[in-house]
C-alpha cells in the first residue's frame, strides 16, 4: 500500500484515516456500551492504525524510473487477494463447525457466540460477503485495468473500497457474535454498518466508470458489463431492503420500514437478486475474462455473451417471489416468479453453454491444468445449478423441496460448485503474475486442492439432495387412517447420517482453501516489500 501511494495520495489518506478515527471514536462515544460501542472502537482503532502506518512512510521515496501512468496498479488486488483467503478461513471454519453441530448438538460450548443461531450468518456472511465480495472487488480490479489497458483512476479509491468494505463484513460478523442482527435471512448488519456500505458502494461504482471512461480499448469487454451489473444492483438491492429507522441514534436496535407479506417480498426479492448479481453477474465477469486467458482462446461467441448478459439481467429481477409459493403472497405473484425462473435457464445455460464451448480444441489443456479445471468445473456447476433453481422454481416440485435440506444442497452446489471454484481459478491465474512467477510455488498442491474440492462438493450436495427429499417424504407419508405417517422428530432423526456426510464433505472443501491459502502465501511471500516493482505495465494478455 504505502510503495503504491505518492506523498499527496499518502497525505490524503492520512486525512480519510484521521476522519475514519474520529467517526468511531464518537460511535463509541455515543453508545458507551454494548455492540455499537465495540463497533466503534474496532473504527477507532483501524483508523489510528492507517494514520500512523501511513504517516511512517509520508516521506519513503518512490522507487526512481517508474512512470506510474504507465502501469497497472496491482497493489490493492493483492491486498483483496488476502483478503478473500483470510475471510475463507472464517467463513469455512464457522461452517464446518455448525454443520458438526447439527450432527453433534452436545457439542456446544456454554458461550453463547459459539450457539449455532451466532454462527451461522458468520458463515453465511463470510463467505458470501467476505469470500465472495472480496474476490470479486480484487479481480475487477485487474479486469478493468487489463481490458482496458488503462490504470485505476486513481490510487486512494481503491484502499477505500478495500478496507471500507471489510470493515463492514467485521462489523457483521461480530455483531453477530455479540446477538445483533436484524433477523433477517439475508441481513447484512446493523443501520449504521449499512449507511456506511452504501458510501464505500458508490466510491467503489464511480472508480469502475472513471476507470473506463479512461479506457484505451474502444470497445468495453463483456466482463465489464457483468461487473458493472453487479455494482449497481447490488447498491440498489442493499438500500431497498435495508431501509430501517433506529430507535436511538447511540445504538444498535432498529426497525425495517417493511412488514408483512410486503416484508417477506422485498427480502425474497433482494435475496434472490443477491444470487443473481452478487454470486451469478460478478463471477460471469470473472468467468468471461479468466477462462479465456488462462486457455489461451478467445470465448467462442462474444456475442452470445452479450445476449446471455441482457436475458440474465432482465429476468432474474422477476424471480424472488418463487421462495414464497404455498405463502400469504398473491397468487399471481407466485407464478410470475415461477414463469420467468423457467425462462431463466435460457441465458444462464447459454453462458455456461459459451464457457465450455471455449474450451473446444483444449481439452488437453484442462487435463493437464489444475487451474483451468477449476473454472471448467465451475462452468459445469453453473450450468447444473442453475437447471436445479429453475426446476425447484416449479411449484409442485417446490412443494416437496420447500423448507427441505434439498435447498440447502442447491445452494451449496453454486456457493461451492460454481463461486468458489471459479474463485480458486481465479486465484490461482492471479497470484502468479502478482508475484512476478511462472507458476504457484506448489504446484502439486492445486492437484489435491482440485481433488479434495471437487470430492468435497459432491459429498455435501449429494448428501443434501437425500436429506431434502427424504424429508419431503416423510412430511406428506399418511398412512391407511389418513394420520401422518411420521412425527416431526423421527424425520429428524433420519437425516443423523446426511448430516454426518454434510460435515465431512465441509471438512474435504475446508482443507482444500488452507493449501490454497498455504501455497499463496508461499507464493507471494517474497514480493511484500516490492509491490509497485512487480505492477505490469499497459498492455493486453493473449486471449483479451
Amino acid at each position: 500500500m504505502q510503495a503504491s501511494l505518492t506523498t499527496v495520495e499518502r497525505r490524503i489518506g492520512i486525512g480519510l484515516a484521521v476522519l475514519l478515527a474520529l467517526g468511531g471514536l464518537t460511535i463509541a462515544a455515543a453508545a458507551r456500551h454494548g455492540v455499537m460501542a465495540v463497533h466503534g472502537a474496532m473504527a477507532l482503532a483501524l483508523g489510528l492504525g492507517l494514520v500512523f502506518r501511513l504517516g511512517g512512510a509520508l516521506y519513503d521515496v518512490a522507487p526512481a524510473g517508474l512512470d506510474r501512468a504507465s502501469r497497472y496498479d496491482d497493489g490493492p488486488t493483492r491486498f483483496g487477494i488476502w483478503m478473500t483467503l483470510t475471510w475463507a478461513m472464517i467463513g469455512m471454519v464457522a461452517g464446518v463447525w455448525v454443520a458438526a453441530l447439527l450432527y453433534w448438538p452436545e457439542a456446544t460450548p456454554p458461550w453463547p457466540a459459539t450457539s449455532f443461531g451466532r454462527l451461522r450468518p458468520v458463515h453465511t456472511t463470510g463467505i458470501i460477503f467476505g469470500f465472495g465480495g472480496n474476490a470479486l472487488i480484487a479481480t475487477s480490479f485487474w479486469v478493468v485495468q487489463r481490458t482496458s489497458r488503462a490504470r485505476l483512476a486513481d490510487a486512494v479509491s481503491p484502499w477505500v473500497i478495500l478496507i471500507g468494505y471489510n470493515l463492514f463484513c467485521a462489523w457483521a460478523v461480530t455483531g453477530y457474535l455479540m446477538g445483533a442482527t436484524q433477523s433477517k435471512e439475508y441481513a447484512e448488519a446493523e443501520w449504521y454498518a449499512d449507511l456506511w456500505l452504501v458510501v464505500v458502494w458508490v466510491i467503489y461504482f464511480a472508480l469502475y466508470l472513471r476507470t473506463l471512461a479512461r479506457r484505451a480499448e474502444p470497445h468495453i469487454y463483456v466482463a465489464n458489463w457483468y461487473y458493472m451489473a453487479f455494482i449497481l444492483v447490488v447498491a440498489m438491492l442493499h438500500i431497498v431492503n435495508n431501509i430501517a429507522l433506529p430507535v436511538s441514534w447511540a445504538g444498535a436496535k432498529s426497525y425495517t420500514v417493511w412488514s408483512g407479506v410486503q416484508d417477506a417480498m422485498i427480502q425474497w426479492w433482494y435475496g434472490h437478486n443477491a444470487v443473481a448479481f452478487f454470486l451469478t453477474a460478478g463471477f460471469l465477469g470473472m468467468l468471461y475474462y479468466f477462462l479465456p486467458v488462462r486457455s489461451g482462446r478467445p470465448i467462442w461467441s462474444y456475442r452470445l455473451s452479450i445476449l446471455s448478459f441482457w436475458g440474465i439481467v432482465f429476468f432474474y429481477i422477476w424471480v424472488g417471489s418463487h421462495h414464497l409459493h404455498y405463502t400469504a403472497l398473491p397468487y399471481w405473484v407466485q407464478t410470475l416468479g415461477m414463469t420467468f425462473s423457467v425462462m431463466l435457464l435460457v441465458p444462464s445455460w447459454a453462458s455456461a453453454g459459451n464457457a465450455i464451448a471455449t474450451l473446444n480444441g483444449a481439452w488437453a489443456k484442462v487435463r493437464d491444468d489444475a487451474t483451468l479445471r477449476f473454472m471448467f468445473v465451475a462452468a459445469v456447476f453453473y450450468g447444473l445449478s442453475t437447471f436445479e433453481g429453475s426446476f425447484l422454481a416449479i411449484r409442485p416440485v417446490n412443494s416437496l423441496s420447500h423448507y427441505t435440506d434439498w435447498t440447502v444442497g442447491h445452494v451449496h452446489s453454486g456457493t461451492l460448485g460454481w463461486v468458489a471454484m471459479i474463485i480458486f481459478g481465479a486465484i490461482y491465474t492471479l497470484v502468479p503474475q502478482l508475484a512476478g512467477r511462472e507458476a504457484m510455488a506448489w504446484p502439486r498442491a492445486i492437484e489435491w486442492h482440485f481433488w479434495l474440492a471437487v470430492l468435497g462438493t459432491l459429498v455435501y450436495v449429494v448428501a443434501m439432495w437425500n436429506a431434502g427429499i427424504t424429508q419431503g417424504l416423510m412430511w406428506r407419508a399418511y398412512d391407511a387412517n389418513g394420520a401422518l405417517s411420521y412425527s416431526f422428530l423421527q424425520s429428524v432423526q433420519a437425516m443423523a447420517p446426511y448430516y454426518l456426510l454434510r460435515a465431512i464433505g465441509g471438512a474435504m472443501f475446508l482443507t482444500g482453501a488452507v493449501l490454497c491459502t498455504l501455497n499463496c502465501r508461499a507464493t507471494l511471500r517474497q514480493t511484500r516489500a516490492r509491490d509497485l516493482a512487480h505492477d505490469r505495465p499497459l498492455a493486453a494478455q493473449p486471449a483479451e
